[in-house]
């Protein structure tokens, strides 16, 4: 049996107050088709938007009527792939290409349209171009795979981390899971645990939605534009 982990990115969920202006460059200046534009289900007053990286592989664009228009460097966007920015927030996003050839093409592809590209560059198990985006956004092309743990995790920087070899080991090589025969039902609340956030009081009534229920009333799968 393969094992379970996430074997990808399906979308990548980007803030915006110009959905067109985010469109015309992943489109026009990246090459990325359209694939969906419409009112993002459940959220009132929001468009959401789709590019396609791969069939299996998107970026998503969400406009909601409420997102600040204040981009502080260091606290809500990096600005560069080496800048500071605060923990959780996107630093850099990276997209892959197959080859060193489409990396270049891409790079000419993005100066073509006025944008400003650094590289490439060799860092070893990738190679990268990096630009800017609309709104603030730091973005990489890059090409490589299969990247040798045994060369490229620096046992300096995995001591400062306050990661010990046996614990490197289990993360190097993370242990199987056999999904039980009945559901794993809904933890408790827990503060110290990663949760969404919701307004006081409302976490507890969203999450305590049986998965039949969440299932039933909030899916939504009927296109816009009914198609012939």
């Amino acid at each position: 049996m393969p094992a379970l982990h996430p074997k990808g990115v399906n979308h990548l969920a980007l803030s915006t107050r110009d959905m067109k202006g985010q469109l015309e460059f992943w489109c026009d200046v990246l090459g990325c088709p359209l694939k969906a534009l419409y009112w993002m289900h459940g959220v009132e007053g929001t468009f959401h938007g789709f590019i396609e990286l791969d069939e299996d592989s998107y970026v998503a664009f969400v406009q909601h009527p409420d997102n600040g228009k204040d981009i502080e460097y260091g606290v809500t966007h990096a600005g560069n792939p080496g800048a500071p920015v605060t923990a959780g927030a996107m630093q850099h996003v990276a997209f892959h290409v197959d080859n060193m050839e489409d990396l270049l093409a891409m790079r000419d592809r993005i100066r073509d349209r006025g944008i400003q590209v650094l590289g490439p560059m060799d860092h070893g198990f990738i190679q990268s171009i990096y630009f800017a985006g609309p709104e603030g956004l730091s973005l990489e092309v890059a090409t490589g795979s299969a990247i040798d743990e045994r060369a490229w995790i620096d046992p300096e920087v995995r001591d400062l981390c306050g990661i010990s070899e046996e614990e490197v080991a289990a993360l190097t090589k993370p242990a199987d899971y056999q999904r039980p025969s009945d559901p794993v039902p809904q933890p408790a609340f827990d503060e110290d645990k990663p949760h969404m956030n919701y307004p006081p009081g409302v976490i507890n009534a969203v999450m305590g939605r049986s998965d039949e229920e969440v299932w039933e009333k909030a899916s939504e799968t009927t296109p816009p534009v009914k198609v012939d």
